[in-house]
């Protein structure tokens, strides 16, 4: 199983998502953000644990994700912190997120927000919801894993 690749640049990542859910296909959107938005993404005050991404009359919207605004925003403005925002996607990416998410039972989770060529983008998992059992299971793997390379470091 390939690793995640997670950019340098990362402003947050959503490790229960991987915790909840089993993700099978990524896909990366912008965001329409307002200024205040993006100076709070700066400071690293957002927080996308129980956000997900909505599919609405051939759009895109992030639930759920919260971005705190800064103390010093302006005074003519009144921020909303859970304010529902526009993904953008390509028509065929949407299709095929419609597709999975109306048809075959798939959730479109927020995983990771980042910084590319200074733009926020976000990070869609289109994702299954695990059982019970599977949450053990996959702890009771990490686990072992941990074990493995505890005893290879000693090893060596």
């Amino acid at each position: 199983m390939k690793k995640a690749k997670i950019p340098e640049s990362t402003i947050t990542l959503n490790k229960k998502a991987k915790h909840d859910y089993s993700i099978e296909e990524r896909f990366e959107g912008g965001l329409v953000l307002e200024g205040w938005e993006v100076k709070s993404l700066r400071a690293g005050r957002i927080q996308i644990r129980d956000s997900y991404v909505l599919l609405k009359n051939g759009e895109a919207w992030l639930f759920g994700a919260l971005i705190t605004p800064l103390p010093t925003a302006s005074t003519h403005i009144h921020p909303d912190p859970q304010r529902i925002r526009k993904v953008l996607l390509n028509r065929g990416e949407i299709n095929r997120l419609i597709g999975a998410v109306e048809r075959k039972g798939y959730t479109a989770v927020a995983t990771a927000m980042y910084w590319k060529r200074g733009r926020a983008k976000l990070e869609i998992g289109l994702a299954k919801g695990k059982k019970e059992h599977d949450k053990r299971a996959a702890e009771r793997d990490r686990d072992w894993r941990r074990e493995q390379e505890r005893v290879l470091k000693a090893r060596a």
